[in-house]
């Protein structure tokens, strides 16, 4: 059974909690443009599990914004190796990838 996904959207920070699958994400992608459009940082320490849905989701959520790209906060090795298998850690820009 998959942990529930919540989020909190500050003024600049979208935090994610719980499981970033293709079976939690579609509330948050019904919400991403409004999500996305103020956003500066993603922080994803809270997130227990990611698939490739979820990382397709936060690529777009990057993609989105209305600023520049957002940092990514809180990655964990897990998530930063599916990043680096997807071969998408440049494409989101290193500076944008931090743990």
């Amino acid at each position: 059974m998959s942990q529930r996904l919540s989020w909190q959207n500050t003024a600049t920070v979208l935090s994610l909690r719980g499981e970033l699958t293709a079976e939690t994400l579609q509330p948050l992608w019904q919400q991403r443009k409004a999500l996305a459009a103020e956003c500066q940082q993603i922080d994803v320490s809270e997130l227990s599990r990611v698939d490739s849905a979820g990382v397709a989701l936060l690529f777009h959520l990057q993609q989105q914004s209305g600023h520049e790209k957002p940092a990514l906060t809180g990655v964990t090795d897990k998530l930063q190796t599916l990043l680096d298998l997807y071969n998408l850690a440049p494409l989101m820009s290193p500076s944008s990838v931090s743990q």
